[in-house]
């Protein structure tokens, strides 16, 4: 039996975030240095995002270094974090707003936006 063959300087397992970027940035630089690069991203479910439940807050350093012109390009980042709550909950009845004083600067979403993982 004879089988199809292609061949790839680069296979990435999984069109996830990760995997999605590494592709990116390697056919970047690839194009920076004038290099012709064959890579290959294979994704175990029918369709990219197959496998993603729900949303989540994006901080976008990682996607401004990447594509620094991304809002020009009309990504789809419509909805900036306007404001965070933090509750801590003492029972199944009963919670308590914490005062973001007290919350750690990792957990605020300053100039972070609400995504849908989801298309």
């Amino acid at each position: 039996m004879e089988r199809e063959a292609m061949e790839f300087d680069i296979v990435i397992v999984g069109a996830g975030p990760a995997g999605l970027s590494a592709a990116c940035r390697l056919m970047q630089q690839a194009q920076d240095n004038n290099q012709e690069l064959m890579v290959c991203v294979v994704e175990k479910g029918s369709e990219v995002g197959a496998h993603i439940l729900s949303g989540a807050i994006l901080e976008p350093r990682a996607l401004n270094e990447l594509f620094p012109e991304w809002k020009d390009l009309g990504a789809p980042l419509n909805t900036p974090v306007s404001e965070d709550q933090i509750y801590l909950f003492k029972n199944q009845q009963k919670a308590s707003k914490i005062p973001n004083s007290f919350v750690p600067q990792t957990m605020h979403n300053d100039d972070n936006y609400i995504i849908s993982l989801r298309i």
